[in-house]
This record gives C-alpha cells, structure tokens and sequence, in this order.
C-alpha cells in the first residue's frame, strides 16, 4: 500500500496564528525545524526527511505534537497529512522512547520459532505490563517507567532464515532464545552506567 506524500508548499510561508507558528519558547528547537525545511525545500520525501530530522534530533526519539504544529504551519501542509503519514510509517514514534529500543519480529517465521515467548519473558524481567488493549496485539510498543528499554514488536525484519529475529539498538540479532535476549538486555542495561 503506497501513501502518497504530500509536497513542500511555500515553506517560508506561515498559516495563522498559532502558538507554535508564532513566538516558540523553545527558539533552538524551532531554528533547527526551520533549518531542515530550507535544506530539504523542493527535493522527493521533503517531508519524510523533515519528521526523520526532527525525530532523531528528540533526545526521547519521538515526535511532539508542538513539533507537528510548527512542521505544519512552516510548510502549509494541513496538520490532518502530516498525522497521517506519522501515524503510517512505523519508524516514527509519538510517544517518548526508551534509552535502549530492543525490536522482536512477529512474522510468521519468528512466531512459529517463539518470538512470542521472547516477548512475554521480556516484558516480565523488565517489569512490564501490557497497556489495556494490547494483549496479543500484532503491534505493540512498551517502555519502562524509567525510560530505559523500549520493547517493539514489528511486522517482519526480512531475516525469516535467521528466527527468531531481534534488533537490538539497530543490531540485528538471529536465533535468538530467552536466555540469551536476557543477556542482551543486561548488557545494554550496564551500558548507560558506565
């Protein structure tokens, strides 16, 4: 399913008075939005390039709805598009991620090696509980309440041969079993105190 991206309009141009088209309390933030929408003006997936910038430049890895704003009135593109095209793609977030994103594939290859049972032993060590409405949900996304670990569940990684398939901080790990994602996950624990 293709989602058409909609084009940059007058990016200079602002619409209406709105608190986060008008005098920003956070000017940095705001100078670094404006910085990217120049650099990406004109150019094919402006639009993606912008919500990708902005989301990486988020030390929590996510995308504020102030955010989303401002993007929307610098670019005239109507605010109900860019939510669409966040809310489609699933490498943009809209709630804070954890310090630690740890991905566990739920295609059909890594289901039927266990990737369930990753999960669920995951989600206990770390103390996690599944947000009402959730349980057995194909798409999930938890994080601590430390903001810590991130648990996502993803739809397949392309890997099948290697199931279960787990990424852990954009590191691919294959034939992954409990006792070893519970290394992993110990070891990226100590990594932020050290």
């Amino acid at each position: 399913m293709n989602h058409p991206e909609p084009s940059l309009r007058n990016p200079s141009a602002r619409t209406g008075e709105t608190a986060a088209a008008g005098n920003p309390p956070d000017a940095a933030k705001y100078a670094f939005i404006n910085e990217v929408i120049a650099r990406v003006d004109g150019r094919p997936g402006a639009l993606l390039g912008i919500l990708e910038a902005v989301q990486e430049r988020n030390p929590r890895k996510y995308l504020c709805a102030d955010e989303l704003s401002y993007i929307a009135a610098k670019t005239n593109i109507p605010l109900s598009q860019i939510f669409s095209v966040v809310t489609f793609y699933a490498l943009f977030n809209r709630e804070p991620q954890g310090d630690h994103t740890i991905c566990i594939c739920r295609g059909t290859a890594c289901h039927t090696r266990g990737s369930r049972t990753l999960l669920e032993s995951l989600r206990l060590e770390l103390g996690m509980e599944e947000a009402p409405g959730q349980a057995g949900a194909d798409k999930l996304t938890l994080t601590t309440p430390d903001g810590k670990f991130t648990i996502r569940t993803v739809a397949c990684f392309g890997q099948c041969a290697l199931a279960p398939v787990v990424e852990l901080d954009h590191r691919i790990c294959g034939h992954m079993n409990e006792r070893a994602l519970a290394r992993e996950v110990d070891a990226l624990g100590q990594e932020r105190h050290e």
